[in-house]
């Protein structure tokens, strides 16, 4: 398993997807449909664009596992990743969110998922500090470096620090935290869709990021293990450049397949030679998903990768100690145990 790029992602099939107008408030990336197009329409295109990223990342050889949404409260569940994220080791952490209507996209089902196919260990749950106004939503807030332990955060209403510390203690990352800005000066609410850091390349608009000497800071970070970064513009940025996402897939002999996931639209912003060092590393995958970048978020997004090891496919051999002690008749419980008269001894009446 790679240590960045996972094979496996959870994604969810919204079949009541629409723009937020919960979140619209601080996404400067979120639009309205066009006039006349009805709520119908809306979510029949999302749910098409959805399958469509399912069926790329299958044919690409990575592991989907597709979870069905039908509440219409839930207009961003196609999100996953902003509520819950996974970790080599068998942790898993579960974010508290900014808006109040995305709070039940947390799905008992999903974890249950993940405890049933992967080995998980511990699960971190932070959703607690949601009543006190404190949140940080996953890796749309955080952008993680799994090679050097950075966890990358541009500060905004949904990115508190002091939860970003607790859980870079809990999880063994080091913050790095900066502001980031548009050229009107607007905050950037997630750090991720300006920043995707792979294995041997990132992608990060750094000229977002107004203090000069952080600027340098983070660029020096990125690259300390001979990583190349990819400079976007702020234009690109608009393009969902920086919303794309590392994985592992197979060829069908087998084989890894190293992949850059990302849209359409933002595989058409890049130039040449941006194109020439993603794919010094990795496959550039991209499926066009309009209708679901209305709501401010792209493919990277809609993934919630599975950096878990798996559990084995078949039932393991018991032993004959094991055998022995599942052999009829079954152990009482205490109950039982207690009601049974025990040899030489009267209960008095």
């Amino acid at each position: 398993m790679s240590a960045v790029a996972p094979e496996s992602v959870i994604l969810v099939r919204a079949l009541r997807f629409r723009p937020n107008p919960a979140t619209a408030a601080d996404n400067a990336f979120q639009a309205e449909p066009d006039a006349g197009e009805t709520a119908a329409a809306v979510a029949a295109g999302a749910l098409a664009e959805m399958d469509a990223v399912a069926d790329a990342l299958r044919a690409a050889g990575v592991t989907v596992h597709v979870f069905e949404d039908e509440d219409h409260t839930r207009p961003d569940s196609v999100f996953p990743n902003n509520w819950l994220s996974t970790h080599a080791g068998g942790m898993v952490a579960v974010y508290p969110m900014y808006a109040s209507n995305r709070r039940h996209e947390r799905r008992a089902d999903v974890l249950e998922m993940l405890k049933s196919t992967y080995r998980v260990q511990v699960v971190v749950d932070y959703s607690g500090l949601e009543p006190d106004g404190i949140f940080l939503e996953g890796t749309g807030a955080m952008v993680l470096d799994h090679v050097s332990r950075v966890a990358y955060m541009a500060r905004s209403h949904r990115a508190d620090t002091h939860v970003l510390e607790r859980f870079c203690t809990d999880f063994g990352y080091e913050p790095m935290v900066f502001d980031a800005v548009d050229s009107d000066g607007v905050p950037v609410y997630h750090t991720n869709v300006i920043a995707c850091v792979g294995t041997d390349v990132a992608l990060f608009a750094l000229g977002m990021i107004p203090d000069a000497r952080r600027r340098e800071e983070v660029r020096e970070r990125l690259a300390v293990h001979g990583r190349r970064v990819v400079e976007l513009t702020e234009a690109q940025v608009r393009e969902f450049a920086g919303n794309a996402v590392e994985l592992v897939g197979r060829w069908p002999d087998g084989r890894r397949r190293t992949i850059m996931a990302m849209s359409g639209r933002a595989r058409r912003s890049l130039t040449p030679e941006q194109v020439a060092i993603i794919e010094e590393s990795c496959e550039i995958v991209a499926i066009d998903i309009p209708t679901i970048e209305l709501a401010g978020g792209s493919v990277r997004c809609m993934i919630a990768g599975i950096h878990l090891d798996a559990r084995p496919a078949r039932t393991p051999e018991l032993t004959d100690a094991v055998e022995a002690i599942a052999e009829e008749p079954e152990t009482m419980d205490g109950a039982e145990a207690a009601a049974e008269p025990v040899p030489g001894v009267t209960v008095a009446g």
